[in-house]
């Protein structure tokens, strides 16, 4: 590699971040690509399918994954994390915190074996928590790297490693190719670069607290993102619609808009895509099963991207989706377990009701968890909301010069948007090196 060749550290391995890189590395520039988890793909995939097209998420993110693996000019740095940032005179001097995988990148060839022979079980994140994996897993499916990764918490050799008798390791035993290493230890490393860009991502939020809603207390009271990865041929229940009560299939399904968004009480802000990924996710139901009846509670619908009100029409005309304008005030059930929605119908002022056999809330997209300390680790300024702040001559300009922010982390955005802003921010970035480097 060349040392003198001009360095771009992208911070997080989603949609935003592989675009980035992929557009930097195209451009000849070395591309740091830090990824916390132990594979790239953020988000997306996690989706079934995008909007307004209903393509397969995972066929078009797939094949920016192994370009990104197998760019000459693109080195993953997965289970990676930002500690420390320091300006030079032209450039940056970041600490990373690599943690330990347990398993040899050199050697893994994903084979599988260990995870046959593995016998603890752990709530899977990746899938919302509504399926069980093994202590040594790959991410997901597709996932890049392909290599495997252990659980420190969960796996029983690592808990007790330090008691005379030896508690498993059957992932070791098994192993034919000896890539299972429990010696390796987490590192600190440091890389130069002469620009960064920011692309972390967002959450969802947590609707726990909103009591009414149910969610956590009634078992068929379920997030958008769980059921997309319930609808998904990858998921937990292979793509079946399925009630966690009594695992049977709904007929009647409501979606709630504005979860946790549009409420000074917990994000005054408008998430902007819930109505269109509600719609979608109305489509689907209907693609899965013709029986299926949707209504979607919204109190204002915001379809702002291009085809968005012509997928808005399409939903209502061709799936028999009904949009009803009202205001949920709370959730009870029945004693099925069926969802009754207790609303105020925001056209006549009636106060109404409604009972289904499915609720999904369509909750708001909020700051990844500890973007607050990354922030000021990298000294840029958040909102009032804690998203990026960008400059107000360019919408990827943080504070900050020669960093950059693309993505969700600026705020509630959808995947087209995000991929334009990460070119965006991959150009800005070339063009502050350019200048810089004179």
């Amino acid at each position: 590699m060349n040392q003198n060749a001009k360095k771009v550290m992208v911070i997080g391995g989603g949609i935003a971040g592989i675009q980035s890189s992929l557009d930097l590395g195209d451009m000849g520039y070395k591309v740091a690509l830090i990824e916390q988890e132990p594979c790239i793909g953020g988000r997306m995939a996690q989706l079934d399918k995008t909007l307004p097209t209903n393509d397969c998420s995972i066929c078009i993110l797939a094949p920016k994954l192994s370009d990104c693996f197998r760019h000459p000019n693109i080195k993953i740095h997965s289970l990676t994390q930002v500690q420390k940032i320091s300006k030079k005179e032209q450039g940056f001097t970041v600490t990373l915190l690599r943690k330990a995988r347990f398993v040899n990148e050199d050697l893994c060839i994903n084979c599988g074996l260990c995870v046959e022979k593995c016998p603890s079980k752990v709530l899977d994140t990746f899938e919302m928590k509504m399926n069980k994996r093994k202590a040594i897993y790959l991410y997901y499916l597709q996932g890049v790297p392909a290599i495997m990764a252990i659980d420190k918490e969960k796996c029983l050799y690592l808990k007790n490693k330090n008691k005379e008798k030896r508690v498993c390791g059957f992932c070791e035993d098994v192993c034919q190719h000896n890539a299972i290493d429990f010696t390796q230890t987490d590192t600190n490393y440091t890389l130069e670069s002469d620009a960064i860009i920011l692309a972390v991502g967002s959450n969802q939020y947590d609707p726990t607290p909103l009591y009414a809603y149910g969610y956590k207390k009634y078992k068929n009271v379920i997030t958008g993102l769980e059921y997309e990865r319930m609808i998904s041929a990858s998921g937990p229940t292979e793509g079946h619609i399925t009630r966690l009560s009594d695992k049977k299939h709904p007929k009647t399904i409501a979606f709630v808009q504005c979860v946790g968004s549009r409420d000074v009480n917990t994000n005054p802000y408008c998430s902007s895509i819930c109505c269109t990924y509600s719609t979608k996710h109305a489509i689907l139901s209907r693609e899965h099963d013709e029986e299926i009846q949707s209504s979607i509670f919204y109190i204002d619908l915001r379809a702002g991207g291009k085809g968005f009100q012509k997928y808005i029409e399409r939903a209502k005309n061709e799936y028999g989706v009904k949009y009803i304008r009202g205001k949920i005030a709370e959730i009870k059930i029945d004693e099925n377990e069926n969802p009754i929605l207790f609303y105020e119908d925001l056209d006549t002022f009636d106060v109404k009701s409604k009972k289904v056999e499915f609720v999904i809330l369509a909750c708001a997209m909020i700051p990844t968890k500890n973007s607050d300390k990354l922030a000021k680790v990298l000294g840029i300024e958040l909102d009032e909301f804690n998203f990026v702040k960008s400059s107000i001559d360019s919408p990827v300009n943080t504070n900050v010069p020669g960093i950059f922010a693309c993505g969700a982390c600026l705020g509630p955005q959808d995947i087209p948007h995000s991929v334009i802003n990460a070119s965006g921010a991959a150009a800005k970035a070339s063009e502050y090196i350019s200048r810089t480097k004179r």
